[in-house]
């Protein structure tokens, strides 16, 4: 008998018919004389209770069926449950597919986050990261929906580069070369290396996606990004996914109103489509959530110039960690306070100092400050980088050439503005960020499945 999805037997007409059912164990209770189990097989964060009426089965076949975690096969007859719209599954045959050690690590106590993260192989398995993880698949749909339908094209970029994209040096080196006490000078060692020249993991898709938006004109790319930053921070991660759009003909004013469109776009797909997980998320982990996430929605996000942002930090009365002084990045308590208190809501901070910036950002005629704006969220901070891309060929080798970067790195680079440079301009989306603030967790390592951070590899 072919087993049936779980979700579907809750909203489908399925009561007082027989049925077969497969899942793992999350809870169990057992008496004398009948035993139930909560099933669930991921198919949606609710569980499906299976009531075993003992006198129904053999001495011994529900030996091991109990034990959480186990993997067992179900036919039964679904029922009204006790509850208003609840069904259960009165068992008639049950068979126990993978057996469950009774050291099986989560038991009904609730377990810290900090604890879960030793155990990535099975936290999967508690509520909450089945539905982090449900919310993230759903999530990652929604934002390939919002550019197909806006005639992007996807396209992929590599993931081991040549070059740093953002000139800071926190690269993953590539090699195939072990240690070897006889190669006396870098250029030996990487003239033996697989490329014959360094080679990383790549920080972002960007200046690949710029070669695409100069003959597709609208792309993105979405694939995992890394970095070799020592920040052992609940915002950082050394390896996380990144949505990157680049549009051709596009100024800086233009990419903002494409920030806002997506953003406002993939939240309310969430919202449509994830409801029962953001109603845990909310009544467990931040309250209040679901009606921020409809706020976003529904509001206008705010727009400040750097400067100005800087004067409202200074005038707020708050003591800072950190300094605030024109020239200085903001640091996330500055983030915070403009998102969370002042603004109350979605804000882009626009012309930041050219200094603190990417070298391929355009700069605004003051020549002090570059066509650049993050978008910062409350809770969370920034979510989105966007700038316009310098498309002036002899200033952008002078930002090269003034930053120290080598020139040979990014021949290709500067050789689109030779050949039909085009304004263009493009933003990045951190997967993992925006999770946090749709499903209020507090830390990025919580938004992945397998959380890659210093000395953190499992």
């Amino acid at each position: 008998m072919e087993h049936i999805d779980l979700c579907k037997i809750r909203r489908g007409d399925y009561v007082g018919k027989k049925v077969a059912v497969c899942g793992w164990v999350r809870t169990s209770r057992d008496s004398k004389n009948v035993a139930f189990v909560e099933l669930n097989d991921g198919s949606e964060l609710n569980h499906i209770q299976v009531v075993f009426e003992k006198a129904d089965f053999d001495a011994h076949t529900l030996d091991g069926v109990l034990n959480l975690g186990a993997a067992i096969s179900v036919v039964g007859k679904v029922e009204n449950g006790l509850k208003a719209e609840s069904v259960e599954i009165r068992a008639e045959k049950v068979e126990l597919l993978g057996a469950s050690d009774p050291s099986y690590p989560l038991q009904k106590k609730r377990h810290t986050m900090e604890y879960l993260r030793t155990i990535p192989h099975l936290r999967v398995r508690t509520n909450t990261f089945n539905a982090v993880f449900r919310v993230r698949s759903e999530l990652s749909y929604a934002i390939h929906k919002f550019f197909h339908d806006n005639g992007y094209y996807y396209v992929h970029s590599p993931i081991i580069t040549g070059s740093d994209c953002e000139g800071a040096g926190e690269v993953f080196k590539v090699t195939t070369v072990g240690f070897d006490k006889t190669v006396k000078s870098e250029d030996e060692y990487n003239a033996k290396d697989f490329f014959g020249r360094p080679a990383g993991l790549t920080v972002s898709g960007q200046l690949e996606g710029e070669v695409m938006a100069t003959a597709l004109g609208k792309i993105y790319t979405f694939g995992p990004t890394f970095r070799a930053e020592n920040s052992n921070t609940p915002r950082h991660a050394a390896e996380f996914w990144q949505i990157e759009p680049e549009v051709a003909f596009a100024d800086i004013n233009d990419i903002i109103g494409i920030a806002t469109d997506m953003i406002k776009s993939i939240i309310g797909h969430v919202m449509d489509n994830c409801r029962p997980e953001l109603e845990f998320f909310d009544a467990r982990f931040e309250n209040g959530l679901i009606a921020k996430l409809q706020n976003v929605v529904d509001s206008e996000f705010a727009r400040v110039d750097y400067t100005d942002a800087i004067e409202i930090l200074k005038k707020s009365g708050k003591t800072f960690v950190y300094p605030v002084e024109w020239g200085l990045d903001l640091q996330t308590e500055h983030e915070r306070y403009l998102t969370d208190e002042y603004f109350k809501k979605p804000v882009f901070v626009v012309n930041y100092p050219r200094k603190i910036k990417s070298f391929y950002m355009k700069k605004n005629p003051d020549g002090k400050t570059v066509a650049a704006t993050d978008l910062l969220v409350p809770g969370v901070g920034e979510i989105i980088g966007c700038s316009e891309r310098e498309n002036d060929y002899d200033k952008l080798l002078a930002e090269i050439k003034a930053r120290g970067m080598k020139l040979s790195d990014y021949e290709n680079y500067l050789d689109l503005r030779k050949y039909g440079s085009v304004p263009h301009s493009g933003f990045g989306l951190g997967l993992e960020r925006i999770m946090m603030y749709i499903t209020g967790m507090s830390n990025i390592r919580d938004t992945i499945e397998f959380p890659r951070t210093k000395d953190e590899l499992r």
